[in-house]
């Protein structure tokens, strides 16, 4: 910790923001510790001999992602915002390869197979759209005259269509978020974002009359009656059985007849384990992380830096509201991970890349912050 030690490796430690590495550190070990409680019973039903068989996948890509976090977070702003951007160009050309190259999974067919791999390209799509979006709306804000918006536009549909293709409701609903998000900080009129939230509107009913799975799934939400709502009934179960402090660690039972235990209703398992004061640590870490990372969006000097940040915190944040919700009963199923926590090779590396993103954008440069505001 030498001052006087201008090595590369200090450099970044001293520039980094330490606070929010810890705790996106603190979810990391979070998440192995509930996929380690959760992965027994997703083997046994699948009928694996390794009871450990999703823990050591979850390890394996939280070591991957985690690695490539922090090799991403020692880039430079422009070279960061260039992979992202990179990230949603290779993102969109997998999703078009879908049609002849896709794996489908219950009637969706959103990954490709690599081996054992299954890998999800929209999941990667997500923060390299709000990057772009960000470049794109900061170039506005330069030249009046760029067309950035148009754009950004051509993006939006281009990707909200290919989702609802696959078809994936959850994740086009969420980019759709993250762009009005994106919209309102970039302080666009009142008029384009009313037009965006036409759009969108337009856009859900016409995929609620034009897709039957869209229709089917909010018909069985809003009438559970003859429907087949095992799943939320069993993580609602799940969370009443926890009470305060939970049954302890590993003596869950509603994991074993919970199908995705260890994907989208973890935050069951881990009520039900080690109750509802934890999960509520849980839950306090990650609206840290992204209060964190909005507090450094406000002070960073760079137009485009503060969206991209923004917007990346925004999207981790809507995330994990959606994830809680469906744990909840309060929306329909959407089959989205729990950020850093659930169990999901493609969403654990993305959320890693999204973070180191945000460490990159966010570190202590000449002229990075106003005065007074490097802390």
């Amino acid at each position: 910790m030498n001052r006087t030690n201008r090595s590369f490796l200090m450099e970044w430690w001293r520039s980094i923001d330490r606070v929010m590495l810890a705790i996106f550190g603190t979810l990391i070990l979070a998440g192995l510790i509930l996929s380690l409680a959760a992965s027994p019973s997703a083997a046994a039903r699948l009928g694996g001999t390794d009871p450990f068989y999703f823990f050591i996948r979850h390890l394996f890509f939280v070591i991957m992602g985690v690695s490539g976090a922090l090799f991403l977070s020692m880039f430079s702003p422009i070279n960061a915002r260039r992979l992202a951007v990179l990230a949603l160009l290779g993102a969109i050309i997998i999703m078009f390869a879908l049609n002849f190259i896709g794996h489908e999974v219950k009637g969706a067919t959103r990954w490709i197979k690599i081996g054992s791999f299954s890998l999800q390209p929209s999941e990667f799509a997500k923060p390299g759209f709000v990057v772009f979006a960000a470049w794109m709306f900061a170039q506005r804000k330069k030249d009046p005259a760029f067309p950035g918006i148009a754009f950004v536009f051509a993006i939006y549909l281009l990707l909200v269509l290919m989702l609802l293709r696959q078809p994936d409701f959850g994740q086009s609903f969420l980019v759709t978020l993250c762009f009005g998000a994106i919209f309102f900080f970039a302080g666009l009129s009142l008029g384009w974002m009313m037009f965006l939230g036409c759009v969108s509107i337009i856009g859900a009913l016409t995929a609620y009359f034009s897709l039957p799975h869209v229709q089917s799934r909010i018909s069985r939400f809003l009438n559970p009656e003859g429907s087949d709502t095992y799943q939320t009934d069993k993580a609602l179960e799940a969370i009443s059985n926890g009470g305060l402090l939970g049954r302890g660690p590993g003596e869950g039972r509603i994991k074993e007849q919970l199908p995705d235990a260890h994907t989208d209703f973890i935050f069951a398992v881990a009520v039900e384990e080690f109750g509802f004061l934890i999960s509520l640590i849980l839950i306090a870490l990650l609206a840290a992380l992204v209060t964190q990372a909005f507090r450094k969006a406000l002070r960073l000097n760079d137009h485009f830096a503060q969206l991209a940040v923004a917007g990346l915190a925004t999207m981790i944040g809507m995330q994990t509201i959606i994830n809680l919700a469906v744990n909840l009963n309060m929306v329909p199923p959407k089959g989205m991970t729990l950020p850093f926590i659930s169990y999901g090779g493609s969403s654990m590396l993305a959320l890693c890349f999204t973070m180191g993103l945000i460490l990159a954008f966010t570190r202590k440069r000449p002229g990075a912050y106003g005065f007074g505001a490097n802390r």
